[in-house]
């Protein structure tokens, strides 16, 4: 007898009933994938220019990740850290040669806030009890990735936080400088502020970061969790500055969809941690690493690092052109693209969008964000470019009727 898939309807409900609140029931449900196109449980086939939250720059289903797995989980699924396991070591030499960081060290973890979770505990074991973070920055929602998360409203619920991290206005120079002193363990900043909505920030800020910290004797944490692996056209978005930071941390991409991330500590924070004070189980399991392994190897044998950056340019460029009211401007970083609105419309931008087939981010009210694969084609962006004005016009409507 076969049983019939469940729908839409169907999982929603079980959906509801069955898991924590923490992230509502979501509209729809997904259920396969083919480079940017998706199709939910009810057949409907959408574009996804979200890439699983900045995740997917392969998209779905790549064929070099498909089978970098398919072999790996048939040889050896996982080890634990309490044995080496190759591609690990492989993966981590990888990473430290396209930071370009010859004294670097790797901790394999698997996910981004874990990999902020190892940063602060870096910043801890340098005696200084002192971290500066920024307003608007998102590094997870651990409890210590939460408390250097610079959105009140998601640290609120859960006070008091691990104490010690201070906030100053994301890409103000004269703030950062004013805020770091000797006390100062750590500077934890994202080279783009994705989960903002893709706030860039002023040229030379980062390198001024570099310069502060150094004085201080603090380190720099480069959050590169959404914009690392490729995301922002350059493997690493603090790249474009011409820094080196004291430690990076990387997650979303760098799995190719699979749970991975690190934390990468260079020169002398590199030896901080000692034995025995941090691990992980799961963190560099090889199925995970062997995805990774060919989301690097894919993304230089395709180009997609240029792709990336051309097609963000080229995405900014056309919305901007499309002369619509509630666009004031589009801010790019490579494959992060946020829409800057004249009104807080987003939610209504977002819902419109997905009735006409199309999966992006309201970031926040008044932006929204696109991080889509970089193997969408330019016919599939054609088509959203086409019906956006549409979209934009039926969300700013809402929000009026809302409001």
């Amino acid at each position: 007898m076969t049983t019939a898939a469940p729908t839409g309807e169907d999982l929603r409900r079980r959906w509801s009933d069955t898991m924590m609140g923490n992230y509502g029931t979501p509209p729809i449900s997904l259920v396969r994938g083919e480079g940017a196109r998706v199709w939910d449980a009810d057949g409907r086939e959408y574009l996804d220019l979200l890439g699983g939250i900045a995740v997917n720059l392969l998209g779905h289903a790549h064929p070099a990740v498909v089978e970098a797995v398919s072999r790996q989980v048939a040889t050896l699924g996982h080890t634990s850290n309490l044995v080496i396991n190759p591609l690990t070591v492989e993966l981590a030499e990888r990473l430290l040669a396209l930071l370009g960081v010859p004294d670097g060290r790797v901790l394999m973890c698997n996910s981004g806030a874990e990999a902020n979770e190892a940063a602060f505990k870096i910043a801890r074991r340098t005696g200084r009890s002192k971290i500066v973070s920024a307003e608007g920055g998102f590094h997870g929602r651990t409890m210590g990735a939460l408390a250097l998360t610079g959105q009140p409203a998601k640290r609120e619920p859960f006070e008091p936080m691990p104490p010690g991290v201070e906030f100053v206005p994301y890409g103000d120079t004269e703030a950062l400088r004013a805020a770091v002193d000797s006390d100062t363990a750590a500077v934890v900043l994202e080279p783009v502020q994705g989960e903002a909505g893709v706030i860039i920030p002023p040229e030379g800020y980062l390198q001024a970061a570099r310069e502060i910290t150094t004085a201080a004797g603090a380190l720099l944490v480069i959050d590169e969790v959404q914009t690392g692996i490729g995301r922002t056209g350059v493997w690493f978005a603090h790249q474009r500055a011409g820094i080196v930071p004291d430690v990076v941390t990387l997650a979303k991409g760098l799995g190719g969809g699979l749970p991975l991330g690190s934390c990468i500590g260079i020169g002398a924070a590199a030896d901080l941690l000692g034995a025995g004070q941090h691990g992980t189980t799961f963190g560099g399991n090889p199925v995970c690493c062997a995805a990774a392994l060919a989301v690097l190897d894919t993304i230089v044998a395709d180009g997609l690092l240029d792709r990336a950056d051309a097609l963000g340019k080229d995405l900014g460029v056309r919305i901007e052109g499309l002369d619509h009211p509630l666009v004031d401007h589009v801010d790019v970083a490579g494959l992060l693209v946020g829409v800057a609105l004249t009104a807080p419309a987003s939610p209504q931008v977002t819902a419109a969008a997905l009735e006409s087939g199309f999966l992006i981010n309201g970031a926040v009210p008044g932006r929204v964000r696109l991080a889509p694969p970089a193997v969408v084609t330019d016919r599939q962006v054609d088509g959203f470019l086409a019906a956006l004005p549409d979209v934009l016009s039926q969300g700013a409507a809402a929000a009026e009727g809302t409001s």
